[in-house]
């Protein structure tokens, strides 16, 4: 194992050797401030990064500077503006965010309902396209906006088209910490309800993400084959969510996962 360890880490330490290290210092800066729901110190950074604080700090005035990072008053730190800028050319260039809302007008999903797209990126979900609805969930689904993936509907949608011992790798002995009282415990538990989600069609997040906030989601497939490429979802108020009306938005939501895979090129779904 300690072999294996050693020839990996030497592996990754060619492969940054080959590009430039200024950029993947300030990429791995970047990634921690995206990761993190709350700003950060630089004594945290510096840890999470494994970077000196005397380098950390000129990489990190140059992101200031060119407003890719904000220091705040408290000396923390989070993503700056122009990252939006970037976040936004991406999503409108993205043939999946423009296919997302083509296939909502044809389909015309609960239209007063909020409505959201995200991918897989490792263990978390991205949203890169929202349609926020009339109703007051108590949270505002945004683009760019990262969940861990086994509490969000969509990021259950998409894990359900992995293979158990897959998603055994990809989380290893790491369990994602619970965002609410009712999030899923432990990997087993979660791949007991991935089952569910392959045999309903569409997964449940009861709660998870927000209490009092239902959301029911579907995976997309391109066609490259049999897995996820995106999920969607729609999130609708705990108090409405009958049986009948889970029901009603669960195959709601697959009738839109169906009709964006169709428009993404997949053969069947």
């Amino acid at each position: 194992m300690l072999r294996q360890d050693s020839d990996a880490a030497a592996a990754s330490d060619a492969t940054e050797k080959a590009f430039a290290p200024a950029v993947i210092k300030a990429a791995k800066v970047l990634d921690a401030l995206a990761k993190s729901p709350d700003p950060i110190s630089l004594a945290d950074l510096a840890r999470q990064v494994e970077l000196p604080k005397s380098s950390l700090h000129t990489i990190c005035a140059t992101l200031a500077h060119l407003r890719l990072l904000t220091r705040l008053d408290t000396g923390q730190m989070t993503l700056g503006p122009h990252v939006m800028t970037w976040a936004n050319a991406f999503v409108s260039r993205s043939e999946i965010t423009r296919e997302f809302f083509a296939a909502w007008d044809e389909v015309s999903v609960l239209p007063q309902e909020t409505i959201t797209l995200s991918v897989l990126d490792g263990t978390s979900v991205v949203y890169i396209a929202c349609r926020n609805g009339d109703r007051p969930l108590g949270v505002t689904f945004r683009t760019g906006m990262r969940l861990p993936a086994p509490y969000t509907a969509t990021g259950k949608a998409m894990l359900s088209t992995f293979p158990d011992d897959e998603i055994r790798r990809l989380f290893g002995t790491s369990w994602p910490p619970a965002l609410t009282p009712d999030g899923t415990p432990t990997l087993d538990a979660f791949l007991e309800e991935v089952s569910g989600v392959r045999e309903r069609g569409y997964s449940i997040d009861d709660g998870e993400v927000r209490q009092g906030m239902h959301c029911f989601g579907a995976p997309v497939f391109d066609s490259s084959g049999t897995r996820a490429v995106a999920g969607v979802a729609v999130s609708l108020l705990a108090q409405e969510t009958t049986a009948a009306m889970q029901e009603k938005a669960g195959q709601a939501i697959r009738r839109l996962a169906d009709r964006l895979s169709e428009r993404m090129g997949a053969s069947s779904f």
